[in-house]
Formats: C-alpha cells, sequence, structure tokens
C-alpha cells in the first residue's frame, strides 16, 4: 500500500505537471468501489471538474486532493494498489522488471485528467488514476479549500508526521502511547492516531527506536518513548524528501533487507550478520530483529520473534496421523472418531423381504447369499421336496450383481396372485415351508 512517502511522491509530480493548468478533458468510468461507496458517482467527478483550474495540491497521511478554483475538490486515496500515472513520465518509485509499451490510457483507470480538449495528441499531458484491486477511493468534498481538513474524512485522521510537526510533539505523542493499551505498532498503523504510517515505515522507525511491535503502547519507558518520538519524524521525513525513492534509502535501513520473506535458502540478514525475523501483529507481517528490538515490558503475546509457523493444508489429502498406538489414521484437519457404516437390515413381512437403502454389512450380505443358495438347490416341482416357482412366499431368483434395487413388494404380491389365478391347482397352504423353498419339521 502507498504510504507517506510514495502520496508524497504524487503529489510533488501534481505541482511539477498539472497546478495551475486549466482542465479541458474529465473523462470517468464508474466504478461502485473506488466512486460508489463514497457517494458519488463518475458522472459527478466530470460535471465537477470539467473546466476548472487546479491550484494546488495537498497531503494528509495517506490521502491527497487538488485544490479547484472552486469547490467541490477531489480527494484521493490510492488504498491497496492504486496509482497516479502521467503520460510521458514515469511516475513508479520503483524500477520496473520488465520495460512496458506506452499506452494510453492505461490498463484499470478510474479518472482520466487533461489540459487538451480532445487529449488525442500523444505529446499532451494527460493523468489518470488506476486502481486494479479497486480499493482506491475518489471522492468530491464540497467545502472551502482551507477547511478541507476540518470536515470528513480528514478530520477523523491524526496529524501528519511531516505536515504537522508542531502538533506531533514530544509530549502528544507520550500522552497518546500511556493513554492505550495496545501493541505499539497497532497504535501507529492507526491513522486516526497519526496519518500516514503503514507497514514498512512503522517496522522501520520501529527498529530504529529499538522498540519491539508487540510491546503494549502503556508499558515503553521515558526513553523509549522519547526515542520513538525521534523515530518517527526521521523515517518519515527522509521518506517524504527521497519521494519514496528506495534506492536512495539508508543502507543501515531495514527496508533495504527485509523483502523476499518465504524464500528458500535466503535468509534476511542485514549486512552485521543481524537476523530478520517475522511476526504478525495488528493483522499485519512484522519484520524485526530480535537482537535489536528487546522485550522490556509487557507483550501481546510471547514470542521468540518469529512468526509461528502455520501447519499447510492441502485439498483433497489427507495427512496420516499416529494414534498412541502406533497405528495411523487418516485426516483432513482434525481427527475424527471412526464413522460406524450402516448395515442394510432385511425386513421381513408376509408377502416379500424389503432391503434397506444403506450399505448392507458383510454379515448380511452372506445371510443373504445363503438364502439364494439354499433356493437354488432347493428340488423340482415334481420332487416330494420341491416347491413350484409360483408358491406364494417363495423367495425369487436373485442376480449376485453389486447394487441390484429390491422389488417392490406391490409389484412382486400382484405378480403372485396373476400367477396364482393361472394355476388354480397349486394349494394355498404353505404355512409349513420355509421360505427358502424347503420343509420344516414340523410340516412333515
Amino acid at each position: 500500500m502507498p504510504e507517506i512517502g510514495e502520496v508524497a511522491r504524487i503529489v510533488h509530480y501534481l505541482h511539477e505537471h498539472l497546478v495551475g493548468k486549466t482542465l479541458s478533458f474529465v473523462k470517468a468510468q464508474h466504478d461502485e468501489n473506488v466512486f460508489g461507496k463514497v457517494g458519488t458517482s463518475a458522472a459527478e467527478v466530470e460535471k465537477a471538474l470539467t473546466g476548472k483550474k487546479v491550484v494546488g495540491a495537498k497531503q494528509q497521511g495517506k490521502y491527497f486532493w487538488l485544490v479547484m478554483s472552486s469547490p467541490p475538490h477531489p480527494l484521493f486515496h490510492f488504498g491497496m494498489a492504486g496509482w497516479w500515472k502521467i503520460r510521458n513520465h514515469e511516475t513508479a518509485y520503483y524500477k520496473p522488471t520488465k520495460p512496458t509499451e506506452p499506452i494510453w490510457p492505461p490498463k484499470y483507470w478510474k479518472l482520466l485528467l487533461g489540459t487538451n480538449p480532445s487529449c488525442s495528441d500523444p505529446s499532451d499531458t494527460a493523468h489518470a488514476f488506476v486502481d486494479f484491486r479497486r480499493f482506491g477511493r475518489i471522492r468530491l468534498v464540497d467545502c472551502p479549500a482551507q477547511e478541507m481538513r476540518n470536515v470528513s474524512p480528514l478530520k477523523e485522521n491524526g496529524p501528519d508526521p511531516v505536515v504537522d510537526k508542531d502538533i506531533l510533539t514530544e509530549e502528544w505523542l507520550v500522552q497518546k502511547l500511556q493513554s492505550k493499551h495496545v501493541p505499539v505498532k497497532a497504535l501507529l498503523l492507526d491513522q486516526a492516531n497519526i496519518s500516514g504510517i503503514g507497514n514498512w515505515v512503522g517496522d522501520e522507525l520501529l527498529y530504529d527506536a529499538k522498540v519491539h511491535p508487540e510491546q503494549y503502547s502503556n508499558t515503553l519507558t521515558p526513553a523509549q518513548m522519547t526515542q520513538l518520538h525521534k523515530s518517527i519524524h526521521y523515517v518519515c521525513s527522509t521518506a517524504v524528501e527521497l519521494r519514496a525513492e528506495s534506492d536512495k534509502f539508508p543502507e543501515h535501513w531495514l527496508f533495504k533487507w527485509r523483502w523476499g520473506k518465504g524464500k528458500k535458502d535466503d535468509p534476511k540478514m542485514l549486512p552485521n550478520g543481524e537476523r530478520i525475523k517475522f511476526l504478525t501483529v495488528g493483522g499485519r507481517t512484522s519484520a524485526i530483529v530480535p537482537s535489536v528490538q528487546k522485550k522490556t515490558g509487557d507483550v501481546a503475546k510471547d514470542v521468540d520473534g518469529e512468526e509461528e509457523e502455520k501447519p499447510q493444508r492441502t485439498k483433497g489429502k489427507k495427512a496420516a496421523v499416529k494414534k498412541n498406538d502406533g497405528d495411523e489414521v487418516e485426516s483432513d484437519d482434525e481427527v475424527e472418531a471412526p464413522k460406524r457404516k450402516k448395515s442394510k437390515k432385511i425386513e421381513a413381512t408376509e408377502d416379500d423381504s424389503t432391503i434397506s437403502d444403506s450399505k448392507p454389512s458383510k454379515p448380511a450380505r452372506r445371510r443373504r447369499q445363503a438364502v439364494n443358495e439354499d433356493a437354488d438347490n432347493a428340488a423340482p416341482p415334481d420332487q416330494p421336496n420341491g416347491t413350484s416357482s409360483g408358491i406364494q412366499g417363495e423367495l425369487p431368483e436373485r442376480k449376485k450383481t453389486k447394487g441390484t434395487p429390491a422389488v417392490d413388494p406391490e409389484k412382486k404380491s400382484k405378480a403372485a396372485r396373476v400367477e396364482k389365478a393361472a394355476r388354480p391347482d397349486v394349494k394355498e397352504e404353505t404355512s409349513g415351508r420355509r421360505r427358502s423353498g424347503r420343509v420344516s419339521e414340523a410340516a412333515k
């Protein structure tokens, strides 16, 4: 996210290329996140800015705005990945890894400004607000230019360390630190306390002040608070003066050596051999040097300076978890008690046997197979112990194919009645016969 130094870089370019000129070309494409969430629209921005003269550009922390010849004034926030591009001028604060062809308008543009009515001549200076992640904001503030910082959202933000040096004094900082019981880095990242400090600036000034980021703000010693005040002004002022050009940052800064966390065989170290470690504070990954940033008071959590490694969760793959007896159990994220499989139950009725929908257990399958084998081995109808296939109560011949659906009892009963009507010679007395077709001892 662009922080106080990166925003100061854009304000510098606005003074250089836009202030003092009239906006003859204004075009915005509506984005419900960029415009709508702050109560404006692309059409309103176009109408409000077209034909107006830009008389200034100012900043408070991560916010910046154009001072127009008359209200309203456009107020900008880059969010996570927004930026300001100028045709024929490089505004990036880092060197692109690959050279790119100059394309205008640039990709992901939300607002275009130009001093030429058509802005079609490639030599004309044109400006663009771009944001591919759509966390940036463009709003119109309808108030006198000198009152901009006294209305929302700027009035809810704390003082800017560079613009408001007369407000952000050591006494003011001491009172702010002692009035809260939160990790000191979380306090610094809260824009309601101090404007413009983001993740890397916060890490840098805490390293310079030799303060652990998780230590509670109201447990700092007087010497630590004095040094923290000096570090805030030093780091923020340097970043603004150098317009966030990291190549010009001092070599002893943490910024030069902190990037690339997680690369194999590439432990992060300072030139003097001090190791850089990472932990999470205030929801953000923090870079610290444990040998320099000692804990001198209560901290948010007791850590050894290194972010705890979280187990990787993989989809579709099961990890083996050992039981106490040495066996292994397959598990996804948590070990669950094994679930019992529901066995199919054979429910006998007067007319037929019905089978439940659940998968049968092995003993149930064996019993059914035994019944089928008995039926297959029964004597033919002309033998004493034989039974006719049409006698009611006999189990039909079953296929041994897995997954064969059960016969509907109503359909089978109907079929039995039809067959019985067609064969009147069959006696109805079958009470002495088992469903397998064999005659019981009692019937004999």
